[in-house]
């Protein structure tokens, strides 16, 4: 039995390995269990590490120092990847509202931890742990361990305490917008009501009769002081044909253009009549109306394309195809000249059959190479994230410069690489499984090792006076900025219930709450407000954990 000890207890590389994946594989195992249709998820990992901590079961130290440390930074340089194309986005009009919205509910709860921590007589490290856990954010965790470290503090306090608040932490959220519907809202509150997207791709026919664009090619037409929009078919005399730049419009063609809904009337001024054929329904028979042409859709995978302008290609002058939709990352774009292209791009092209195979070849189709990650810029990444947060910042009343460490210095460079590398013709397309593949085994490692450490001492902090004490804590750090928030958007600001309820699970970056949100609420808006508040409110509470701990320890 000499190889089963030397494969479960003595210390050695093999067995952190055999360690660390069977407490893994028996976390996520559990994490699938649902319970009122709420689970754990991958967080479960992290119960299972604490119990094998309990009982006994131990790794090598640097081991688990190197696994937990790598973990961490996969993790949220993955996660930044994600988050970036949106980070900054979610700050246009619609998004400025929820994310003011969310950053109060940041705020709150970072106050909330000051106070405590004075009030109650909680150390400041352990208090910013239960503020981790009430708020299901382990990349804070790790942040705030990190910078403990740097400042030569035991950095394991704050595990006990995230794990002693994160159960509750879970089902707060839940628990706040509960209350919130049964006090606030109405019936009525709950039905979808329809938003308009000024910029959502539109199709509508004209017929040209407007004297003034007689004879004139498409290219001048298009200079006019009119809104953009793209011509994706014209018919003259029976005929359909894709219109090219130099094509002259004479009077009596009528023309399929896609433009956004608000810019119909300036275009039937410029055309001169509207169609009344709705040509936005989902039954349209394309094929019927397409007889003489094909459309077919393309995946841009030619990496010298990334971060160009769809114009500066000139397909529909040199193949005389039309490119009508763009979508990314299922999101339906308007093709216009100035579209930047990314990597992964799906292109509706109609036109001739061997037009569209030229360009396929220029665009690429080869969608098996987008398959394959590009680990080369992952790897870049990780060490361009990794020299940020070794760089000491200072900071006017802290005496220690703070650095933003393993785990802020990578999602800096994730959302700033997933945002704006393209446009410096970087790269970085990973798929979504690719993505999720990443942050799994990242945050796997990670927490499989943040609860193995934190196990020998767990259940002994949980069953103290004091134990009872942090339940109690990070239940009012997850519930309080919930309600407040919750009330002040819904009564106050009149932002609708689905929206609130969505921008609260961001702002507390709680998926669980979200999946319960959107399978009582009606429409996609609880999803959309996530999508929107969650990079910004991540990027906080990971910075805030640092800067709290630096500025009242120092």
């Amino acid at each position: 039995m000499d190889w089963l000890y030397s494969l479960f207890v003595e210390h050695s590389a093999l067995q952190a390995v055999v360690v660390l994946s069977l407490i893994s594989a028996i976390g996520l195992g559990l994490g699938k269990i649902h319970i009122c249709g709420i689970s754990l998820g991958v967080t479960f990992v992290f119960f299972a590490g604490i119990i094998a901590g309990h009982f006994g079961l131990s790794i090598d130290p640097q081991m688990l120092n190197y696994a937990e440390s790598f973990g961490l930074v996969i993790f949220v340089y993955a996660l930044g990847l994600q988050v970036g194309p949106g980070f900054f986005s979610s700050f246009r009009t619609g998004g400025v509202q929820l994310n003011m919205l969310a950053v109060g509910v940041v705020l709150i709860g970072t106050v909330m931890t000051l106070l405590g921590s004075y009030g109650l007589g909680i150390s400041l490290p352990d208090m910013v742990g239960i503020l981790c856990g009430a708020t299901t954010n382990t990349p804070a965790l790790g942040a705030a361990q990190q910078t403990l470290k740097q400042m030569g503090i035991e950095a394991n306090t704050p595990a006990l305490g995230c794990a002693v608040a994160y159960p509750l932490g879970v089902v707060g959220v839940i628990l706040g917008i509960l209350m919130i519907r049964k006090a606030l809202v109405r019936k009525e509150d709950l039905e979808i009501k329809e938003k308009d997207d000024a910029n959502k791709p539109y199709i509508v026919a004209f017929q040209v009769h407007n004297p003034a664009i007689f004879n004139m090619s498409v290219k001048d037409i298009a200079q006019l002081s009119y809104p953009k929009f793209v011509i994706s078919r014209l018919w003259r005399d029976g005929n359909v044909s894709i219109p090219t730049s130099e094509k002259v419009i004479k009077e009596g063609d009528r023309l399929l253009v896609i433009t956004s809904e608000k810019n119909v009337p300036a275009l039937t001024v410029l055309f001169g009549e509207q169609e009344n054929t709705d040509w936005n329904k989902e039954d349209i028979d394309w094929n019927a109306i397409d007889s003489q042409l094909i459309s077919q859709r393309i995946v841009v995978t030619r990496p010298e394309l990334n971060g160009k302008k769809l114009g500066s290609l000139h397909l529909r002058n040199h193949y005389g195809i039309n490119i009508s939709r763009v979508y990314r990352s299922g999101v339906l774009l308007l093709a216009t000249a100035e579209l930047t292209l990314q990597l992964g791009d799906r292109l509706t092209v109609v036109g001739e059959a061997a037009a569209i195979q030229n360009v396929e070849r220029v665009l690429g189709n080869a969608v098996k190479s987008l398959k394959e990650p590009n680990l080369v810029a992952v790897f870049v990444g990780i060490i361009l994230g990794l020299a940020l947060g070794a760089i000491p910042i200072a900071i006017p009343g802290v005496s220690t410069p703070v650095k933003l460490g393993l785990a802020g210095g990578p999602i800096i460079v994730g959302i700033l690489i997933g945002t704006f590398g393209p446009r410096m013709h970087m790269v970085t397309y990973t798929t979504r499984s690719a993505n999720l593949m990443l942050r799994a085994l990242g945050l796997s490692l990670y927490l499989a090792c943040l609860g193995l450490d934190a196990g020998a001492h767990f259940f002994d902090t949980v069953f103290r006076p004091e134990g009872l004490l942090w339940i109690a804590v990070g239940c009012a750090l997850t519930v309080v900025p919930v309600l407040i928030m919750g009330v002040i958007a819904f009564r106050w600001m009149k932002v609708d219930f689905g929206s609130v309820a969505g921008m609260l699970c961001g702002s507390m970056a709680n998926p669980m709450a979200l999946n319960y949100v959107n399978d009582t609420i009606p429409g996609d808006n609880p999803s959309v407000s996530y999508a929107t508040v969650y990079p910004l409110c991540m990027f906080l509470r990971v910075i805030i954990a640092q800067v709290l701990l630096m500025f009242f320890l120092s």
